[in-house]
């Protein structure tokens, strides 16, 4: 899976579980991620996603995950949270990736 932000291409290393397989069903989409909390953007998407939620502990900055069933994030700080969510993978060279997240929001396309 890949996220495109303006001209640049980024992989994810996904893990392999039901989530990823019913996302990549329904790729490519555009996103308008939206800031919280300084550490992660996130989108609903339209539908639901089937879900294996547990308690991560430590998010870590490239982690793309779901939560609830219909809720993409992707974390670009490192911290610890007692909320569950879906890990779907991580974000590969991440640090090149975190420069183009300083807005407020961010037009991501998910692909295959």
């Amino acid at each position: 899976m890949k996220l495109k932000i303006t001209n640049k291409t980024f992989s994810i290393a996904l893990e392999n579980n039901a989530t990823t397989d019913a996302l990549a069903h329904i790729l490519p989409i555009a996103l308008d991620m939206k800031e919280l909390n300084g550490n992660e953007k996130y989108s609903y998407l339209n539908g639901s996603l089937p879900t294996n939620a547990k308690s991560v502990g430590t998010i870590y900055a490239g982690d793309v995950m779901l939560y609830g069933d219909n809720c993409l994030v992707v974390f670009y700080e490192t911290f610890k949270t007692p909320y569950s969510y879906t890990k779907i993978g991580k974000i590969e060279n991440f640090a090149e990736m975190k420069k183009l997240l300083n807005k407020s929001s961010v037009k991501i396309l998910w692909t295959n």
